[in-house]
């Protein structure tokens, strides 16, 4: 098992956990719940995919072996005790770049409460301390606003733009990269987003 694997972070009434195939029938109702607000920030393929869609069985367990490999975590983001998005840890790398890029939705339902800038905080000191990343990276849709707030609220530093970076509800799309280092937040990035908005770092 992957070092700091599984884990369960929790703070203010969110809890991260590993997501679980039990999770499917509430996951599920939440995609389709949810799939207007989520659809213009899905990834897709730039090939036809052929055969069957792969079930959430099959989906959890890729991420499971891959958990075990060290090169993602995959958390379920609860608030409150119920299922509300997740949020995956992926391309976790070490020797000398040691950095990890963070993922994450929630339902419409809890957005605008402060449950991704607390995952995405939690998620990130898990990372650099238990971890010993270096690095945390996310990578956002330059039309995609509230999660353009989140890294704002969290001080991650904008990095640029990247053009046509990731294929995006059927096109390639551009991209703001985002990005903190451990020298960013030496006391951490849940104390630092509890303290209050942060000032994005300088350079």
């Amino acid at each position: 098992m992957a070092t700091g694997w599984p884990a369960v972070l929790t703070d203010s009434g969110v809890r991260l956990r590993p997501l679980r195939r039990r999770d499917g029938r509430v996951w599920l109702a939440l995609r389709a719940a949810n799939s207007a607000w989520l659809a213009p920030w899905e990834a897709s393929s730039p090939v036809p995919v052929v055969g069957p869609a792969p079930t959430f069985g099959n989906f959890v367990h890729t991420l499971a072996v891959q958990a075990r490999q060290g090169t993602t975590l995959p958390f379920a983001v609860d608030l409150d005790g119920a299922l509300v998005g997740q949020l995956t840890v992926s391309g976790i790398t070490y020797g000398s770049l040691c950095s990890a890029t963070i993922g994450y939705w929630v339902s419409q339902h809890v957005a605008g409460r402060g449950v991704t800038p607390t995952a995405v905080a939690l998620a990130t000191d898990h990372c650099f301390q238990e971890l010993g990343l270096h690095r945390m990276e996310i990578n956002i849709r330059t039309e995609n606003g509230p999660s353009l707030r989140v890294v704002e609220k969290l001080g991650f530093r904008d990095e640029g733009l990247r053009r046509r970076y990731l294929h995006i509800a059927g096109s390639w799309r551009d991209h703001r990269s985002f990005a903190l280092t451990t020298e960013d937040v030496p006391g951490g990035l849940l104390a630092r987003w509890h303290a209050g908005p942060a000032n994005p770092p300088e350079g």
